[in-house]
């Protein structure tokens, strides 16, 4: 009987990747194969809806300041929307970003594009999810024995790890925002990232018990960064381009820039540590077609090609919900858990999500991918509504 089960459940691995592995994959340089919204099963008119909404529901963070500042210039509008937080002043790079683009992807090819998706542009809390992807390399080399495991025993000389408080964090803590850590990362204390109503919320509560409690830290997020910088010996943008990027055929454009004073020396070289998201700057600047084939990866299960890029088995991992916050899996795996998010999309659709808005919708149930750059917040359920009604085929 379980000789049968392993065998029945082999070959429905085999049938799942041959599905994958069928479906048209863009090559490396920048060349992808478009098909009509017809040969793909769209209703035209549904579909320009969709698009023409996302473009319509451009973000404007401060209707107020209309005519009185650029919306597009991150260099303003960042300061501004994090100028009530304790310690927020920008200490990494930022830059005006292009109008509203994206593009549609279905069994692989683009059936709709608009903007200038080549514009290389912050995405902000999306680089979690190129920062976790390096941890998953990491794990499937066996660097990381178990997600289980305390950061602490991996890392020498450790971030801040080696506080009492800090001991027991585990890597899989880190990777789901639920880790507690304490500390300061290059001038930010834990403390004052969305601290809640008063700058000193956080600060007056004390430190969250380890495991316990899922917060949204960009201070922690960039210790994790450290540790696997520590945990690599090399600059974390090399690992992503060796393992990652150069293997899905990722253009040469995009950056992962660091903070200023983000610099570390590790066995002699000094390195930079770049973080996970612009929260003060920095981050990964990449462009909408680039990030599309990383919704493709996530699509696949990991797999591009031949290549398993990031283990079938890391992938679940990811998508697992946190018990804690179950529309969160690792960084930065939105879920749509019980429709949540999108009450229109099945519930194991997965979301890269950064501030601004910066969407990387990926749609297990239709075999689609949708990129969606600077959108309204408020509005990506609507978006997203409006293409799953534009479908009228699988």
């Amino acid at each position: 009987m379980k000789a049968n089960m392993l065998l029945y459940g082999l070959a429905a691995l085999l049938l799942t990747g041959a599905a994958a592995a069928a479906d048209y994959l863009p090559p490396a340089g920048g060349q992808w194969e478009t098909r009509t919204p017809q040969q793909e099963g769209f209703d035209p008119a549904k579909l320009r809806a969709a698009t023409d909404f996302a473009v319509a529901n451009e973000t404007v963070l401060f209707p107020d300041l209309k005519g009185v500042i650029d919306e597009r210039d991150q260099r303003i509008t960042i300061p501004l929307q994090f100028a009530h937080e304790p310690f927020s002043d920008p200490i990494g790079p930022l830059t005006p970003h292009a109008p509203s683009n994206g593009l549609i992807i279905h069994h692989g090819y683009i059936v709709a594009e608009w903007g200038d998706t080549q514009a290389v542009d912050m995405t902000h809390s999306a680089t979690k999810t190129f920062l976790s992807s390096v941890a998953g390399v990491a794990f499937d080399r066996h660097m990381i024995r178990s997600v289980n495991d305390r950061v602490l025993d991996y890392v020498d000389p450790s971030p801040d790890f080696d506080l009492p408080h800090n001991r027991p964090i585990t890597w899989d803590e880190m990777l789901r925002q639920t880790s507690g850590w304490i500390g300061t990362m290059w001038g930010k204390p834990w403390w004052a990232d969305r601290p809640g109503k008063n700058a000193w919320d956080e600060l007056a509560k004390g430190p969250p018990p380890v495991g316990k409690e899922w917060k949204y830290s960009d201070v922690r997020v960039n210790a994790l960064a450290l540790a696997l910088t520590y945990l690599w010996k090399r600059p974390l943008p090399d690992v992503l381009k060796q393992f990652v990027m150069d293997p899905i055929g990722a253009s040469n454009t995009w950056h992962w820039e660091n903070y200023y004073n983000a610099w570390v020396t590790i066995d002699g070289k000094r390195m930079p540590v770049p973080p996970g998201g612009g929260h003060w700057g920095g981050g990964m600047f990449i462009s909408a077609r680039d990030l599309a084939r990383m919704g493709l990866l996530a699509l696949h299960n990991g797999r591009w090609g031949d290549r398993q890029v990031l283990s079938a088995r890391w992938v679940k991992m990811a998508r697992t919900p946190t018990p804690q916050e179950p529309t969160y899996g690792y960084m930065n795996w939105f879920l749509n858990t019980d429709h949540r998010m999108y009450p229109a999309a099945r519930e194991d659709s997965v979301t890269f999500l950064g501030n601004g808005d910066n969407i990387v919708f990926i749609d297990y149930q239709h075999d689609m991918v949708a990129v969606v750059r600077w959108i309204d917040d408020r509005q990506k359920a609507e978006f997203v509504r409006l293409l799953e009604a534009s479908l009228t085929a699988p």
